[in-house]
Formats: structure tokens, sequence, C-alpha cells
């Protein structure tokens, strides 16, 4: 225990990684999907959406088409005016058209098990690489979002300007074989404890339990 009360680093390691396990020992994905190629275009869909929003609209689009193969044969506007409620329909609309094209033109029509190829496609940043990564074909990655990089600057586990320098801070706290489950842990904890105005870095229970004498808001850096 540090002298101040407050948690040293390895002790709120510990008590963090013990405490989402015991909350959330299973860690369901929260985007519906059916395989790799389902996984990705969802996540695609998920920046700056709702993971519930896009669980409504994916019904539609897969009903339509659920393989590079059948992604094709749509126009841009017609994915377009399927996923408009999800945001930035534009954007998002050419990119699933696109990568679908790619992904026949230079991966037989499947999702490729690589962080660089997938990096490569339209649309697809480090972040949903990840957890394509992750979720698709249980290899360890660490995907950060911007509440992750929040909640891990409040409990003391980053310093980190970037989500990058986060997730770079997270897997060196927290053992490979835990990242994929925390990943998530960590997000679910999120919405239901620690909110972005819900909390700030003095009312959750991890919160608390990490910096019981903390006076001040937690002053977060934005991604």
């Amino acid at each position: 225990m540090a002298t101040s009360g407050n948690l040293g680093k390895a002790e709120r390691i510990a008590y963090i990684d013990a405490r989402l396990q015991a909350l959330y020992p299973e860690t369901p994905i929260p985007l519906d999907h059916s395989d790799p190629y389902t996984l990705l275009i969802a996540v695609l869909l998920s920046a700056q959406c709702t993971d519930e929003r896009v669980n409504q609209i994916t019904p539609q689009l897969f009903a339509r088409a659920t393989s590079p193969e059948q992604m094709v044969t749509l126009s841009v506007e017609n994915i377009r005016s399927i996923i408009r409620p999800c945001g930035l329909s534009p954007q998002k609309s050419k990119a699933i058209h696109r990568l679908s094209e790619i992904l026949l033109e230079q991966h037989g029509g499947a999702v490729p098990p690589d962080m660089a190829a997938l990096e490569a496609l339209p649309g697809v940043g480090h972040k949903t690489a990840s957890v394509v990564m992750a979720q698709a074909f249980s290899m360890p990655t660490f995907p950060v979002d911007t509440h992750i990089h929040r909640l891990a600057q409040r409990w003391g586990l980053t310093r980190g300007r970037s989500v990058i320098e986060t997730e770079r801070d997270l897997k060196r706290a927290f053992d490979e074989t835990r990242w994929n489950a925390l990943h998530l842990q960590i997000i679910f904890y999120g919405r239901e404890h620690c909110t972005a105005r819900g909390c700030d870095g003095r009312v959750c229970e991890i919160c608390r339990t990490c910096y019981p004498n903390r006076k001040q808001p937690k002053q977060c850096h934005k991604a």
C-alpha cells in the first residue's frame, strides 16, 4: 500500500485484473456477427456509433450481403442507404464496398488473420484490426478506444497521450493471456460504472479503491 493511502501500481494492476474478472467472468462480443467478415463490417460500422445501433442496422445489411462476393453486387449508394443511421455513411459505405473488392482481389474472399493486411483495408484502422484479430482469430491484442484510454488514465495504468501509447502500457501491465478478455471487461465496466460523465476518477468502485485519497477530478488526456 502506498503511503498516501492510494494503491501502488502493482497493487492497482492486481486489483483491477481480479475485480474485472470477478465482475465479468464471461465476455460476450457486443457486436452481432456470424463470421470474420461480418465481424469486420460490424466493427467498421461501430466507429463513432454505439454497438446497440450497429446491432439494429446490421441485420438489414446482412440480409442483403454476408460475404464480399455478395457485398460487391450492391452499389455504394445501396450500402449507404442501409447504414446511414450509423453515421459517417458516405465514408463507411465506400470503405465497405472497396474492402470487399480487395478481399476478393487479394485474399481469396477471406478476411486475412494478419494485422498489417487488415490495416491496409479501407476504413480499417489499428483499433478495428485489433478487434478482428482478437475476436475473430483469438490472437492476443489489446484494442484501445477513447473510453479505455480514459479509464486507463483514471486508474493510473498509463500516462499515454494517445490510444497507441495507452495500448503499449496496458500490454506491459497485464499478462498476454488476459488481453482479449480485459479489453471487453474494461468496456463493460466503463459503460456500467465509469462513464464519461458519471465518474471523474473519484466515483466508481475501482477509482475509489485505487485512489481513495484523490481529492480532485482526474484530468485525462484526450485521445
